[in-house]
């Protein structure tokens, strides 16, 4: 940064005697922010630091997929890591296949991809995953493929800024034009209030705060990236394993939705003034729940009952999206006065039971025999519900006996193969959960 310019405002403005100080002051304040930035790079900066302003953000990221993307905080993406790669606390290690540096540390781990490193605990900044300084430093969205046609995934699509960037940014320069100016009130009611005194990094000089000192991290506006789905693409377009086959695909399903709506707005919802950056998603209940519309119709019709199970994606994307073993089924079940059940779609689950009411995208080997995402060479059957799709069921149960009929619906993060296979994950992100319900009951005959 040169000084020589502010300087010579400076002059025009005021006497040389109340100069001296000033400038002085200007001088000592550059090297140091100079100094400051000099000695950690922005995307070094833990979201710690960002916590001592912005707790209930913090909070809210803390808790987030974002925060836990990385092999060592995420039991299913660290399980497949340790698979198809190696030790997440080890340096230089490779993709077993390729030899190359591990491209899911894009997505998963961006600052350290950003150093070519790939020991995650080595620092805060690493193992944090997709933290604070990961999204805001994204300046452009180049998109995901590359002009030699191949897929370049996470901060690859980016052009990547060495300042913060947001979506308004700091916007106080008419303010300290009419500082600066004659002004008698130095600018007071322009871009003022408590907030405005308050020491600020994002100014672009390292602050002190609460007795911690805090480098320079300037930000500026960049609203077409941080207020779009430009934002989310890099990550949560699409990615294909290494025999090519689609693996996450929400962007392309998200194309055919024809949508306008933008992806903050169901998953960074304003409250209050401030975007949600707890970013739920498939491991959030709240969020799976209000995606689906469920509804069970009963009809008595002799002696059965014609029952309809309506179900409705409400989403831009297909339900369920992105990691492909991610799946939803329905459970229906007759229940007598008693409350006990006597009929019932499925035995166990409804995957081999009754297809109707298994919703998931399989994956295959050359033989057309079930395979995971590393090893496939062949997509499955996609039965997953299509951007905003409207499907319903048809069932005939005997009505004899029949005091309730009630259908749930259940959200999965695993196929139920994996389920079995991978028993060493806690048991809450193998456990099915149930994201929406109908009952309706029925006259006993």
């Amino acid at each position: 940064m040169n000084p020589t310019p502010i300087l010579l405002k400076h002059l025009r403005r005021h006497r040389l005697r109340d100069l001296v100080p000033a400038a002085l002051a200007l001088f000592a304040t550059i090297a140091f922010g100079a100094a400051a930035q000099a000695e950690e790079s922005i995307h070094h900066v833990s979201s710690e630091v960002c916590a001592s302003c912005h707790q209930k953000i913090f909070k809210q990221w803390q808790g987030s997929m974002h925060a836990n993307s990385t092999a060592l905080k995420d039991p299913i993406h660290g399980t497949f890591y340790k698979m198809v790669v190696g030790d997440p606390t080890q340096e230089d290690v490779k993709h077993k296949a390729s030899g190359k540096y591990p491209i899911c540390l894009q997505c998963h781990a961006p600052n350290a991809a950003k150093d070519g490193k790939t020991k995650l605990d080595e620092m805060a900044a690493y193992s944090e995953g997709v933290n604070c300084v990961a999204c805001h430093t994204l300046k452009s969205y180049k998109g995901v493929r590359g002009e030699d046609g191949k897929l370049r995934l996470g901060l690859k699509a980016y052009e990547v800024a060495d300042t913060l960037q947001g979506p308004q940014g700091i916007n106080n320069g008419l303010a300290q034009l009419a500082s600066a100016s004659d002004d008698l009130f130095g600018g007071v009611g322009v871009g003022g209030g408590a907030d405005s005194q308050k020491p600020n990094p994002h100014l672009g000089e390292p602050v002190e705060f609460e007795g911690k000192e805090i480098q320079a991290l300037p930000m500026e506006g960049n609203p077409r990236l941080m207020k779009t789905s430009d934002s989310c693409w890099g990550c949560h377009d699409q990615r294909n394993n290494p025999h090519g086959v689609p693996l996450c695909q929400t962007g392309n399903e998200y194309i055919d939705s024809k949508t306008d709506v933008n992806c903050l707005s169901c998953h960074m919802p304003v409250t209050d003034g401030l975007a949600d950056h707890s970013m739920g998603g498939g491991h959030s209940k709240p969020m799976l729940k209000r995606s689906v519309v469920f509804d069970v119709d009963t009809k008595r019709d002799g002696d059965v009952l014609k029952t309809s199970v309506y179900i409705k994606n409400q989403q831009p994307h297909a339900l369920p999206t992105g990691a492909p073993f991610r799946n939803i089924y329905l459970k229906l079940t007759a229940y007598d006065d008693a409350g006990q059940p006597i009929w019932q779609n499925a035995e166990g689950h409804p995957a081999e039971d009754d297809p109707q009411a298994y919703m998931a995208y399989a994956l295959a080997d050359d033989e057309g025999m079930p395979a995971p995402p590393p090893t496939a060479t062949q997509p499955g059957d996609d039965t997953r519900l299509k951007p905003h799709e409207e499907r319903v069921l048809e069932y005939e149960i005997p009505a004899e006996g029949v005091a309730l009929v009630r259908g749930e619906l259940y959200y999965n993060l695993l196929w139920p193969n994996l389920v079995k296979k991978f028993d060493h994950l806690p048991e809450d992100v193998k456990e099915p959960v149930l994201i929406a319900e109908s009952e309706q009951a029925m006259t006993v005959e």
